[in-house]
């Protein structure tokens, strides 16, 4: 079955343009609308402007950290149900600990398959979604 997700809107946060770009390709192909954010600064002024359906959130960058985020976001009224993902080159039990800690839905370790990015997705806005509709 191909995963279709039309009109879903995620956004990815991460400070390098590579994984931005690859992550933003994938997520195109299935009907996602994608918002790219180069740090958490960025982030936060174009979430309450875009409202995303599901995030994805790089650790470590500049300025404002994946971690801060993350935090920041879940603490927000308005976004606190918003599925937030983690992604890390670190897969060690203390990063993703800290990730669970300040709110984050699931961890990614980088470098993400495409199966492992729309699994997440499938897993965390397709069961929010059948949850509202009944």
């Amino acid at each position: 079955m191909e995963l279709e997700f039309n009109g879903l809107k995620a956004m990815i946060i991460d400070d390098s343009k590579t994984i931005r770009r690859t992550a933003e390709t994938l997520l195109k192909k299935v009907g996602c609308e994608v918002i790219t954010a180069v740090d958490g600064f960025d982030a936060l002024a174009k979430i309450a402007d875009h409202r995303p359906d599901i995030i994805f959130v790089d650790i470590m960058m500049p300025r404002l950290d994946g971690y801060q985020t993350c935090s920041l976001i879940k603490r927000n009224r308005t976004f606190k149900e918003t599925p937030v993902i983690m992604l890390s080159s670190k897969d060690g039990l203390f990063d993703k600990a800290k990730g669970r800690i300040v709110g984050s839905d699931q961890y990614l370790t980088k470098p993400f398959s495409r199966d492992e990015l729309l699994g997440a997705i499938q897993r965390h806005v397709v069961e929010a979604r059948a949850v509202t509709q009944h």
